[in-house]
């Protein structure tokens, strides 16, 4: 008996990580499957199975412009908070200075706050911002992407300072000894060195810029919608296939761009 009990611990432990697994993909299963239905109205057993949800869904003006809009602002915002993040996470993991651990809970901060406070608190400074200096900021493009860089910073500075802190300091030191300059050190020892880090925090600024709603809600200008707001939008009076589309298509795309990640730097190394 004695020998079979870490037998049945392990078998017991996999089945409990199989169906927290199966609990988690299984919702996202059934919003694939629900895509491809024929009925006009989502119900079950379906009639048949067709393509053209997708198509209608491309054919929206909304759900197209909404798309491109969330693209290019995950592109965007991943993009700045690394220009922004690098720095302040070398500060962060390679200096002791006065501050650093209330700055690294600053930069923090926006993990914490709920979406919604984080949106409300953005929209209401911005018209503070806007009466003090007249400068709009609140509906339209910049203030949106500023948003969503704040929201992909603390990703960034997370991630590549987790990776700076694998890094031997030492490397780098013997490097400047060897007649390197720190700028020659930073690009041909430490940025290779937190490759992993890099893509991870570019790739998650990305999926947490597309799939936000609560701050683009209280953001977005006229005339411009994000597909997030626009699926919403659609929920509140329709209930056919095509939102169950859209959302397989975000699924596919986040999807690809985790495995993606993975095979080039292998996340679970950083993540």
């Amino acid at each position: 008996m004695e020998r079979q009990r870490p037998r049945i611990g392990g078998v017991l432990y996999r089945a409990s990580a199989y169906a927290v697994l199966a609990f988690v993909l299984a919702p996202l299963a059934v919003i694939v499957w629900v895509a491809f239905f024929a009925n006009p109205i989502i119900g079950f057993p379906p009639t048949g199975y067709t393509l053209r949800w997708f198509a209608r869904a491309w054919a929206s003006e909304d759900f197209r412009s909404g798309f491109l809009l969330s693209v290019q602002l995950g592109i965007a915002a991943a993009a700045i908070s690394l220009l922004l993040g690098v720095p302040a996470s070398i500060a962060i993991a390679r200096h002791d200075f006065p501050g650093r651990e209330a700055i690294n809970t600053l930069l923090m901060a926006p993990l914490v706050v709920p979406g919604i406070v984080g949106g409300a608190a953005l929209f209401i400074g911005y018209l503070a911002f806007e009466l003090a200096t007249g400068i709009q900021i609140a509906g339209n493009l910049a203030g949106l992407l500023i948003a969503h860089t704040l929201l992909a910073i603390p990703w960034t500075v997370r991630l590549v300072t987790a990776a700076l802190l694998r890094v031997d300091a030492s490397i780098i030191e013997a490097a400047v000894n060897l007649g390197a300059s720190p700028f020659v050190a930073f690009r041909r020892v430490t940025l290779p060195a937190i490759r992993p880090g890099l893509v991870a925090a570019v790739m998650l600024s990305f999926v947490i810029s597309f799939i936000d709603l609560e701050k683009s809600l209280f953001l977005v200008g006229p005339g411009r919608t994000t597909l997030q707001i626009a699926i919403m939008n659609y929920l509140e009076w329709n209930l056919d296939p095509t939102i169950a589309a859209v959302a397989a298509v975000q699924i596919a795309i986040i999807g690809l761009a985790l495995l993606a990640a993975d095979r080039a730097v292998g996340l679970t190394r950083i993540i």
